[in-house]
């Protein structure tokens, strides 16, 4: 083999590492491509057949990210419906905000106070098991409101069926509570199985 060959093979070998990594680089369903001096705690990767990278990290969220650069999360393909339920004994006296993420893609923050809260979630899903993290912070902006524990801020996830203009949790899958007394700030996560 001549010189000439040899030299090209190198140069070729070179560049192969940069041809191989083409693909994109997404935090919890949005595209971060370009992102720099970052580091994510506790999280998952996943490398897809692309050679995208997919950085499934609770608790963290892309600030200003443009619609175009999600990926959608795959829709729930099973019979049943999911619903996400708000129940507040006291509006607003838990001082409580709790930013909801499925499958590591934020989906909604509820906050305490605001108004009742009834969604489908079934798109949000996949078929078989499903993360639901609840990032719950006490917001004491102002001075507290209550600090009895019979006062609470309550989220539901379960399957359901809407009869009319209601909806029938039939079977509760999550229910997360966070009282007045609390002052912490909690971050917890549930697995759910989707069928």
């Amino acid at each position: 083999m001549n010189r000439r060959a040899l030299s090209w093979m190198f140069c070729a070998a070179l560049a192969l590492p940069g041809l191989a990594w083409a693909g994109s680089v997404y935090l919890n369903g949005v595209r971060i491509d370009g992102v720099t001096n970052q580091k994510f705690e506790k999280c998952t990767v996943t490398i897809d057949g692309k050679g995208d990278v997919h950085i499934e990290a609770p608790g963290y969220a892309v600030q200003g990210a443009d619609s175009d650069t999600k990926t959608p999360p795959p829709a729930g393909t099973g019979s049943k419906r999911y619903w996400l339920v708000k129940e507040e004994n006291y509006p607003g006296k838990t001082q409580y905000d709790v930013d909801i993420y499925i499958n590591s893609v934020f989906f909604k923050r509820i906050r305490s106070g605001s108004d009742q809260v009834v969604l489908e979630i079934t798109k949000a899903l996949r078929p078989g098991p499903n993360v639901i993290h609840f990032a719950a912070q006490k917001n004491l902006s102002e001075q507290r409101k209550s600090f009895s524990p019979q006062v609470y801020l309550r989220l539901v996830i379960g399957e359901g069926n809407v009869g009319g203009q209601n909806v029938m949790i039939e079977n509760p899958l999550i229910q997360y509570k966070r009282t007045a007394d609390e002052t912490a700030n909690f971050n917890d996560d549930f697995t759910i199985q989707v069928q």
